[in-house]
């Protein structure tokens, strides 16, 4: 009789199950709320004229969205709830911050030439792209090629943003100055966003697996390389890589019209 009372004591209720899978686990998304604050603190910056931690955050909020979901994965702590508040984190920090951004540097100095609208509708397409293509990302997970996007990344097109801001003022290089290439980068990332143009993903490379000295050496390379000068660093690779899937889409054009030709 007691060994049964005792199992009974052991089942946990069905109201305190259902509350406990009714949580939301801690350390992801608390993870995702650090991405979060770096995110409104770049807002915050640039609207009080530092640019510098502006920019600053957005690359830190990319740190912490790169560790979340690794994170989720390797304590197997996914969850929907982390999935969308991880989009939604997306959104503040590679949609709003970058386009803020870039408009409280730069783009609202079209004003002096009397081209003011111009200025907030470009900060307003890169936020309107970010969007939809996090909303696509979203519909299409399930289907998706793991190993190239479809469109360039919000992470990778802020980044490139974000990188300009950094490196001009690093160089004491007023937004004013730049305002048309601003203007240029802030759409043609936008537009970059909603293509069909594919980027490799890296998802495909298993961190697990054993490699060289010499791989392990040139990794050491790229973080002192890094190290040297960030802001111009991290701007060209994200721009290189930006461009890459642009490049990458106009060889299979070439490469399938010869196909083309020849069985032609």
């Amino acid at each position: 009789m007691s060994d049964m009372l005792r199992r009974h004591d052991d089942i946990e209720p069905v109201d305190a199950l259902h509350k406990r899978r009714r949580g939301i686990y801690l350390l992801p998304n608390m993870i995702t709320t650090a991405g979060l604050f770096a995110g409104f603190y770049s807002i915050v910056a640039a609207m009080n004229g530092r640019f510098e931690p502006a920019a600053i955050a957005i690359f830190v909020a990319m740190i912490m969205d790169g560790t979340d979901g690794r994170v989720a994965r390797l304590t197997n702590t996914q969850s929907e709830f982390g999935v969308q508040y991880d989009s939604l984190s997306d959104m503040v920090c590679f949609g709003l911050a970058p386009a803020l951004v870039m408009y409280e540097w730069s783009l609202h100095s079209m004003m002096s030439v009397g081209w003011a609208k111009l200025g907030w509708l470009a900060a307003f397409i890169y936020t309107a792209s970010a969007a939809l293509r996090l909303a696509r990302f979203n519909a299409q997970i399930s289907t998706a090629d793991k190993q190239y996007f479809r469109g360039l990344p919000s992470p990778s097109a802020a980044g490139v943003l974000a990188g300009l801001a950094w490196v001009a003022t690093d160089l004491d290089i007023a937004g004013e100055d730049l305002v048309y290439l601003v203007f240029f980068l802030t759409i043609a990332t936008g537009m970059l966003m909603v293509s069909n143009i594919r980027y490799f993903s890296f998802k495909e490379i298993n961190f697990k697996n054993r490699v060289s000295v010499v791989a392990m050496l040139v990794v050491v390379l790229v973080y002192a390389f890094a190290s040297i000068d960030p802001p111009k660093v991290l701007f060209g690779g994200f721009l290189v890589y930006a461009i890459s899937g642009i490049v990458y889409t106009l060889i299979g054009i070439r490469n399938r019209r010869r196909a083309r030709k020849r069985s032609g």
